[in-house]
């Protein structure tokens, strides 16, 4: 892929898969609480996407696939004809503006607890291994996760079904494509790791196999919306969610060459806690296509990163939670405001929708 010069990296266009993004800074998935208790995003959400439209591509908050992914309050859904409708507008703000815009699938499997989900709702994993985390819990206060109901291989393939309707109703919302949340402990990270994946069958044991699942979710959701709007989201190492993985090295190479002739439209990539792991060039050594980086950038070391190479787009956090207009700030140098970590999952507009633009 060509190279771009230092002075105008962050700011050329950039094609990722079938995605066409008018710049390289893109708004990175980030759980916000805002949504209402059927899983519905609301005014609000119209309103805080269609702020940062500016943005390359914006990747949605993650967004449970069926009743059975969410574990925390207030997290949105996309699995109903009810958010089908409510997710239109969302996308419908953001490419009025000119952006582009991308659900994040987000099922946290073991990860969750009962007070957070429908009553008909399960809380399922590789293996009967209960987390020790304690989640915020609009009812009790802080709990500890459920116990999760090890998943079946007739139930792993309902799951892997949960996605793939998920992607089509991302298509039917207007969405520009997906993205597997494939990080932070959650369901497919299960899966890969040793210490949450005790499985002896087909998708326990050896790397490949604990990649499997992963990758037969990718594939579905391939055959549902096609392999230029499917992005996936790794960590390599990452411990969130106590995941801890005996070799992830091999772990992830195992994963990347398997996705590797799946052609999908990016990787993206968190820096790795690791010592001595470069998850930028651990990714461009087993994954042919388009990169995505997430490693606390600042605009100047994320035109550099693009500039040598590294990757095709660097994704931002925090800068588009108290800068809407983040990419008309750095276009003409303008200072950056500061978000407020206290109401990153407050209810209500406070600290979502009323960070000011310039001017």
């Amino acid at each position: 892929m060509a190279s771009v010069t230092a002075t105008d990296a962050l700011l050329t266009p950039v094609r990722l898969g079938d995605i066409e993004c008018r710049n390289r800074m893109l708004m990175a998935p980030m759980t916000r609480s805002r949504a209402t208790a059927d899983g519905l995003p609301t005014d609000l959400h119209v309103i805080y996407y269609g702020q940062r439209a500016g943005a390359g591509l914006i990747i949605t908050e993650g967004i449970q696939p069926s009743i059975h992914g969410q574990g925390y309050p207030r997290t949105p859904g996309l699995h109903s004809e009810a958010q089908i409708a409510a997710w239109s507008r969302v996308t419908a703000a953001v490419h009025e503006r000119g952006g582009r815009i991308v659900a994040q699938l987000m099922h946290v499997g073991r990860i969750a607890s009962h007070y957070n989900k429908a009553s008909s709702a399960s809380t399922v994993a590789p293996s009967p291994i209960r987390a020790a985390v304690q989640l915020y819990t609009d009812q009790a206060g802080l709990q500890p996760c459920d116990e999760p109901e090890p998943l079946t291989s007739s139930g792993i393939a309902a799951v892997v079904k949960e996605y793939a309707h998920a992607a089509h109703c991302a298509r039917a919302a207007g969405f520009d494509g997906v993205e597997l949340h494939c990080t932070s402990g959650y369901l497919p990270m299960q899966f890969l790791a040793s210490n949450t994946n005790r499985r002896d069958d087909a998708y326990g044991g050896t790397a490949a196999r604990r990649a499997r699942f992963v990758i037969e979710t990718i594939e579905a959701l391939i055959a549902a919306i096609g392999s230029g709007r499917v992005g996936v989201r790794i960590g390599i190492g990452n411990p969130f969610n106590d995941v801890i993985d005996l070799d992830p090295r091999a772990t992830y190479a195992a994963l990347l060459v398997g996705l590797r002739p799946l052609d999908c439209a990016y990787l993206h990539v968190l820096k790795s806690p690791i010592d001595g792991l470069d998850a930028a060039r651990f990714a461009r050594e087993h994954f042919s296509g388009p990169l995505i980086l997430n490693d606390g950038f600042a605009p100047d070391t994320a035109r550099a990163a693009i500039a040598a190479g590294q990757a095709e787009a660097i994704s931002f956090a925090r800068h588009f939670i108290a800068n809407p207009d983040f990419v008309t700030r750095v276009a003409s140098g303008a200072p950056l405001a500061k978000f407020n970590p206290k109401t990153l999952y407050t209810p209500g507009p406070g600290g979502y929708i009323d960070y000011p633009p310039l001017g």
